[in-house]
């Protein structure tokens, strides 16, 4: 028998039943991590990047959010759910940005992969439309930070 939740029986891939779950209020935080090459670190004026595109960082929060709202349309067995809440923020440290991405729902499901997908859809906004600079850009280190609500804590140490 396969510990894994998304196998039936069956061996077969399914959406794992959440019907007799509790509601609970549900919380995730993600983080992708992109390191900048000097040419992109040249560009940058206060907390933000302009391009031709647009405003980098802010363009990237605006799909991070939408990315995440559409999860279920993305990865195949996520359940759809109404996030309550969804925030991205973008912050330079050295030759990095680091997007976090917090999620918040009361359901019978977490939003750890929402919360991953708003992180990472924003880390490939900034990456492409940072790309006619660079190619040099890393995207590296996208993970959970921690999630609340659900049978299971988890909280990242540093």
């Amino acid at each position: 028998m396969s510990k894994l939740s998304h196998v039936d029986k069956e061996n077969r891939p399914t959406m794992v039943d959440v019907s007799s779950k509790d509601v609970t209020d549900r919380n995730a935080h993600a983080q992708s991590v992109i390191v900048l090459p000097d040419e992109v670190l040249q560009q940058v004026s206060g907390d933000e990047i302009e391009t031709r595109k647009g405003p980098v960082f802010a363009t990237a929060i605006i799909a991070g959010v939408m990315a995440a709202k559409k999860t279920h349309e993305l990865i195949p067995f996520c359940h759809p759910i109404g996030l309550e809440s969804c925030k991205v923020s973008i912050a330079l440290h050295d030759d990095k940005a680091i997007v976090d991405c917090y999620c918040k729902v009361t359901n019978k499901t977490g939003v750890e992969m929402e919360a991953l997908t708003g992180a990472s859809v924003a880390a490939l906004t900034i990456y492409d439309m940072l790309k006619a600079l660079s190619h040099d850009i890393v995207i590296s280190d996208t993970r959970l930070m921690a999630k609340s609500g659900g049978r299971r804590e988890y909280r990242r140490d540093g």
